[in-house]
């Protein structure tokens, strides 16, 4: 019987030789795959240099064009005086630092980068947690997302009307204005005053009182004018007070006939009735006895000790009504300005930290509740650490506007408190292009120190963005 065959020897693995042909051997090396054909035969991938710098070139020219001459021209303009012929050195930022309203819009700029950040930041936090547990959350976003599609100008509009001193117009002194008057009765007659020549004079502090000396038993007769017609319209006829033992009586009127018919400082009878007077009787400096004219102006002091009286009509009766509180006078106006932009950027500050909020791992905030913690104690270890990059983009987005802030302050701010008010952009406006000094110098010069100002709060922001890319 013949026996199985000897299998064959494996056969060699072909590779390529030297020349390029296929060698046959169990020993050939292995080769690496052929490299891909370099552009140009120079040895570089990809496109060449002059490509990319034809393309970046637009974009280079525009920069220089708009960025780094502008720059640089007012950086070498602020060396120069306010003609731009004589060269002056430092003397433009010497001047600066040491004029009054330059100073105090220095000061106006650290209260805006002081407070309003700060405020906005905290506003958009609290928006931000709130939209997170509300059913009407898109609504409420889009009214305090709203302002931000407002310009600048048009909001300085807006509040300059809701700032108006004269609650008719000013939304926020017509409510400051009810409130007072609801909890503080305004005066009965503002503005009234007695007739020249007649027995009443002015008093200390906006009182009329009596010429002469009044002693119980006598009756005084106390006319005023200048009632306005409205409230004459609701007044009854006068009557006449008469004189009774040991009291002091009198009757307080309005002086004042339609057509003129009257008599000066006698009741007539179309003449009207004061009531609701405030009447004092005043003896020794002091009030002896206070009473309050009825319906038709009528008034008695009872149990009067004998002796010499004046008598008095208050200065309460005749205050002028509460006007409500002067917005946009020297102390509160950049007050008011920072709530305006604080209505202005909320929405802002709202939309990028709820961002941030949704990005937030629920895992961790479900693990420290499990452990016991209450809801503040999650928002204060839990939810804050990890919002931390997006609060400080936020508010370092923020002293970079405020630091630029001029429109906002420049509409709403009046005449008379603008240096009040005044901020180094509008310093450098004011300096540069109006009145007939103007000093594009000096205006350079407060420009480049606003620069150098926000370049610091810029560079941080691109580090921070380049951080979180890496």
């Amino acid at each position: 019987m013949a026996s199985n065959p000897e299998p064959p020897p494996d056969e060699p693995t072909p590779g390529p030789t030297a020349g390029g042909a296929v060698a046959v051997g169990a020993d050939a090396p292995a080769q690496p795959p052929l490299a891909p054909a370099l552009e140009g035969g120079s040895g570089r991938l990809g496109p060449s240099p002059t490509l990319s710098v034809g393309f970046l070139l637009p974009a280079l020219v525009l920069l220089g064009l708009l960025v780094v001459y502008p720059i640089c021209y007012t950086l070498w303009r602020s060396l120069y005086d306010a003609s731009g012929s004589g060269f002056v050195g430092l003397d433009n930022y010497v001047t600066m630092f040491t004029d009054s309203a330059t100073f105090t819009a220095i000061k106006n700029n650290v209260i805006w980068v002081v407070v309003a950040p700060a405020l906005i930041t905290a506003l958009g936090l609290i928006f931000a947690v709130v939209t997170e547990r509300v059913r009407w959350a898109v609504a409420f976003k889009l009214v305090v997302f709203m302002p931000m599609a407002i310009s600048m100008v048009a909001a300085g509009v807006i509040f300059t009307l809701v700032y108006d001193h004269d609650p008719n117009q000013g939304v926020l002194n017509a409510v400051v204005v009810g409130v007072h008057d609801s909890f503080s009765e305004p005066s009965a007659y503002p503005g009234a005053h007695p007739r020249d020549g007649g027995p009443l004079k002015t008093a200390p502090g906006g009182a009329f009182e009596t010429g002469a000396q009044v002693q119980p038993g006598q009756s005084v007769l106390l006319p005023l004018v200048a009632v306005p017609p409205e409230k004459q319209s609701k007044l009854g006829r006068a009557g006449t007070a008469a004189a009774r033992p040991g009291t002091i009586t009198g009757t307080v009127w309005l002086d004042f006939a339609p057509g003129g018919k009257g008599t000066p400082n006698q009741i007539d009878a179309t003449e009207k009735a004061l009531p609701k007077l405030r009447v004092e009787a005043v003896s020794g400096g002091k009030v002896a006895a206070r009473a309050t004219s009825g319906a038709d102006g009528t008034f008695a002091f009872k149990n009067l000790s004998a002796g010499s009286y004046t008598v008095r009509l208050a200065a309460s009766n005749f205050a002028p009504p509460y006007g409500g509180v002067t917005w946009l006078g020297p102390s509160l106006v950049t007050p008011a300005i920072i709530v305006a932009y604080i209505w202005m950027w909320a929405g802002f500050a709202m939309v990028l930290i709820g961002a941030g909020l949704a990005a937030i791992p629920r895992d961790a905030l479900e693990a420290a509740r499990v452990d016991g913690a209450t809801e503040w104690q999650v928002f204060r270890r839990v939810t804050i650490p990890l919002l931390a990059p997006v609060l400080m983009v936020v508010l370092v987005t923020l002293i970079i506007n405020v630091l630029k802030i001029f429109d906002l302050v420049y509409i709403i701010a009046p005449g008379s408190s603008q240096q009040d008010a005044n901020v180094l952009a509008l310093q450098m406006y004011l300096k540069s292009f109006t009145g007939g000094n103007s000093d594009q110098g000096l205006g350079s010069a407060i420009a480049i120190v606003l620069f150098l100002l926000v370049l610091p709060a810029m560079i941080f922001n691109i580090r921070r963005f380049r951080q979180e890319q890496a």
